[in-house]
């Protein structure tokens, strides 16, 4: 028997943005937190540089603004940057409040140290060491893991969301969601009035990325299911540093270095990202990773090298000991060595299209932090920009939630699972084999320089994909590796179509086909066939 819960909120995704969303409003009503894997694990675990905001007086909230629209190229949400810039200094307040350990200045106690990364103008990166992310989600787990009125739900991953027709409205409405018990292997049934879907983002698609773990498009894939458009799926930010080795895949090398004065290299020991731009290597993301892969593709190397040893060594290994440590249990010195290092697939820019408190186009469906479209980030997420999104909009849609609540029924009861006609698999070579086609594909036709045979080419293979896929999952019960590439390949399909039909160069979207910018910023709006319709308007300003 199919077992039921019931809550007034659900939160799909135990990342920063669901962790804060859901101390948000758990004083107000019973939420149940799902989360893929433990609570202490996910993307923002793994986050090393830190958080943007405007902390220090010689910065101000315009110059980071300003920051970030040059780095979206033309493409991001003026009024949606600024409402979240704005709310960066309360929102590193509610995270001091929550415990959340900031590195302070040496002999300073009273000041948060700020460090600079790659497109910011100023210092205004607040961090804890270089592990910033196990900072947060600690600190923010702990604090979940005391309240009361937060159920979690470890080891489990949504399969798709469960919606009913409102009366009072004549339209659908979103009231929970299928989820498999990774222990158990059975499936259970979340009810609630509100969704909030915070599943991060779809790097996994990839065959390289900085996921260990996660990151395989579940609540956009889920969403464009339900009838929710999707934008700019395009814009996949590739991580310019990712260690090179290959005992370490997925350890990328955070921004920071490059702000405290690393330098990348050629093994010949050349400098290179001067060629490039004027910036160097503090130029934003997407000029880096391209540089990386022209230098890399003109010599035909595997990798090329990211130095700080110039650099105190002591200064070194105060400001980067997660790097340190780790590099040099693979034989790495980094206050002597260069690290080689590559480009990996790291943010998804596009997303759930949402609106200024994060409701979809599904009435009671919400997104946030990397699942969500918000227009923040436009062509190119601008670093650190990303948690201070998932904090923000996860207290703007927490903030919409409590207000709303009380006018939304109790879900009708749905159906239970139904495993009746299925059975177990005896042929899961099947999954692996397409889980393997389908990140290798995406890596040689839809990575960081694409053409239009390469999308072509890789059009055709998802579609052959997706059926091969869909049959499967029509006749076997379901696994954790089954549901991720399910979605996987619904992501995959919408960022070639995406691609294919941005003819120009923006941003993360590089084209050899069409290399010139558009004089007209156009998002990528993608409409599903069952669109939900509500009115859920993204406001831009270019």
């Amino acid at each position: 028997m199919t077992e039921t819960n019931y809550h007034d909120v659900l939160i799909i995704g135990s990342g920063a943005a669901g962790l804060a969303c859901a101390l948000s409003l758990a004083d107000k009503m019973s939420v149940a937190l799902l989360s893929k894997t433990g609570i202490k694990s996910g993307s923002t675990w793994w986050a090393q540089g830190g958080i943007a905001a405007v902390l220090d007086d010689a910065d101000s909230v315009e110059a980071h603004v300003q920051d970030t629209l040059v780095a979206g190229a033309g493409l991001c949400h003026q009024e949606r940057v600024r409402q979240i810039v704005e709310r960066g200094r309360d929102s590193i307040d509610w995270l001091l409040d929550k415990g959340v350990e900031f590195t302070r200045i040496e002999g300073e106690s009273d000041f948060l140290h700020l460090t600079r990364e790659g497109g910011h103008s100023h210092r205004r990166i607040i961090h804890h060491q270089d592990r910033t992310g196990q900072a947060v989600s600690h600190s923010l787990s702990d604090r979940v893991l005391e309240h009361a009125n937060i159920e979690l739900f470890e080891n489990r991953i949504a399969i798709d969301l469960v919606t009913q027709a409102d009366k009072g409205s004549a339209k659908i409405r979103c009231n929970g969601a299928y989820a498999l018990d990774l222990e158990s292997k059975e499936v259970s049934l979340h009810q609630a009035r509100v969704v909030i879907l915070a599943t991060g983002g779809a790097s996994k698609v990839y065959l390289y990325s900085t996921s260990p773990e996660g990151a395989s498009g579940d609540g956009i894939a889920m969403a464009w299911r339900a009838g929710c458009r999707v934008a700019n799926m395009e814009f996949n930010q590739f991580h310019p540093t990712c260690l090179y080795h290959s005992q370490a895949r997925s350890f990328l090398l955070t921004e920071a270095l490059r702000g405290e004065g690393a330098v990348l290299l050629t093994p010949g020991g050349k400098r290179f990202m001067p060629d490039f731009d004027e910036r160097a290597e503090l130029a934003p993301r997407d000029v880096v990773a391209r540089a990386i892969d022209h230098e890399m593709k003109r010599l035909g190397l595997d990798y090329v090298h990211l130095d700080i040893s110039h650099r105190p060594a002591e200064f070194v290994r105060s400001h980067f000991p997660t790097i340190y440590e780790n590099c040099l249990a693979l034989g790495i010195d980094i206050t002597s060595d260069p690290i080689p290092v590559v480009p990996a697939a790291h943010y998804t820019c596009g997303g759930v299209v949402v609106n200024g408190h994060g409701e979809t186009d599904l009435q009671n469906l919400f997104a946030i932090g990397e699942t969500a479209f918000t227009g923040m980030h436009g062509a190119n997420r601008m670093a650190s920009n990303s948690l201070l999104e998932c904090i923000v909009y996860a207290q703007l849609a927490a903030e919409q939630v409590s207000r709303v609540i009380d006018a939304i029924p109790r879900p009708d009861y749905a159906k239970p699972w139904d495993e009746s006609q299925v059975t177990h698999s005896d042929e899961d070579v099947v999954i692996s084999h397409n889980w393997d086609e389908l990140r290798r594909f995406m890596w040689d036709y839809v990575g960081i320089v694409r053409t239009n045979k390469r999308l072509q080419r890789a059009l055709h293979r998802v579609e052959l994909l997706k059926s091969e896929i869909q049959e499967y999952y029509s006749n076997y019960k379901v696994s954790n590796d089954l549901v991720e590439l399910r979605n996987l390949v619904v992501v995959a399909e919408r960022i070639i179509l995406s691609a294919m039909q941005r003819k120009e160069s923006r941003g993360l979207h590089y084209s050899l086909d069409h290399p010139d910018l558009s004089p007209i910023a156009q998002d990528t709006i993608m409409v599903p066939i069952n669109f939900a319709g509500q009115d859920v308007i993204v406001n831009r300003n270019t």
